[in-house]
């Protein structure tokens, strides 16, 4: 007859809102990272197809395919698909890191960003280098 009544914790509305704002926030940095995914995997097309079309041209049959565009071409989209499913795994780890501290803690983890950015620089020097042999040669 007098079952005590289970207490709920009070609900901490700044501590809600404060979860709201980070979710909120990881969903607007996941959709920057779409986009910037998306545009490393369009530039692998593009160069691919600007390479293919101007062969293609009766104009340019002296000028030979530099396999090296199409290297370029699949780098991009290498880098483009990684940097998205790492995105997607990280934006994951984000809202259940939200959802299941009581008090939200800061925790340090690899930048994505600066991954990426190494790899643009690696890709750029090897595009760079393969020019200027392309060039001297």
């Amino acid at each position: 007859m007098n079952d005590p009544i289970p207490t709920r914790k009070p609900i901490n509305i700044q501590a809600e809102l404060a979860k709201e704002r980070n979710r909120a926030a990881a969903e607007r940095t996941l959709m920057a990272w779409i986009r910037t995914c998306l545009t490393l995997i369009s530039f692998g097309f593009g160069i691919d197809a600007i390479v293919s079309a101007v062969y293609s041209l009766e104009v340019a049959k002296n000028i030979n395919p530099v396999r090296l565009s199409r290297i370029l071409s699949i780098a991009f989209i290498i880098l483009g698909t990684y940097a998205m499913i790492v995105a997607a795994i990280e934006h994951g780890k984000e809202l259940r890191h939200i959802q299941s501290h009581e008090e939200y803690l800061y925790n340090p983890r690899r930048s994505l960003g600066l991954t990426v950015a190494i790899a643009l620089v690696c890709i750029g020097i090897f595009a760079f280098v393969g020019i200027l042999v392309k060039a001297t040669f």
